[in-house]
């Protein structure tokens, strides 16, 4: 992942609800909105359909801390937008996925995790966060650009929709079942859970 440098780096004007939050906290540009995302602590939101959520709670999670930064880029014209990646979650990223691969016979568990993109770069603002990863994600099966605070039910219905046609047709993924992996996921998503407190 690239650090938030490549992006442009315009002062804030208000130009909607998310660059009025970030003027009234005395926050004036781009790279200064995604140095204080990146700081909060790294938390699973009470909700994700609030954009101003982070702001609520002082913590967010990759889908919560890019919708924001998103919202912003929207907000000032800037070419920044919010992806979905699906990756391999194994036990070398997140300690105890072994128990969920074995239960279900899985190589991998697929698994979500958002990021930004511009140009031809992507920057992670959860990297070092305590977010229950061992290492930054680098690798991806599946990515697809979002609207900026793109609903829970939609991230599910599109990792569905990528399992069908981008994962599950895979040689490694021969013989497992769709509901096999939405129920590992749900098992995965409590292990990552597991791992986060925010301060």
């Amino acid at each position: 992942m690239d650090k938030y440098t490549v992006f442009p780096n315009p002062a804030i004007d208000k130009k909607g609800v998310i660059s009025e939050n970030f003027i009234n906290m005395g926050i004036k540009t781009f790279w200064e909105a995604c140095v204080y995302v990146h700081a909060l602590p790294y938390g699973y939101n009470s909700t994700t359909d609030d954009i101003l959520i982070i702001f609520k709670e002082r913590y967010g999670s990759c889908t919560t801390k890019h919708a924001v930064i998103a919202t912003l880029a929207e907000e000032l014209n800037i070419p920044v937008q919010k992806m979905i990646g699906i990756y391999t979650m194994s036990e070398e990223i997140v300690t105890g996925t072994n128990r969920i691969l074995e239960k279900y016979h899985l190589p991998y568990l697929p698994m979500i995790h958002c990021f930004l993109i511009y140009d031809s770069y992507r920057v992670d603002l959860t990297v070092g966060n305590n977010n229950g990863k061992n290492r930054s994600i680098e690798e991806f099966l599946f990515t697809e650009k979002v609207i900026p605070n793109f609903s829970e039910k939609d991230e599910y219905f599109l990792y569905k929709k990528a399992l069908k046609n981008h994962i599950l047709i895979r040689k490694e993924m021969e013989g497992i079942t769709m509901i096999d992996v939405l129920h590992a996921r749900t098992e995965g998503i409590a292990l990552l859970r597991s791992k986060v407190s925010p301060q």
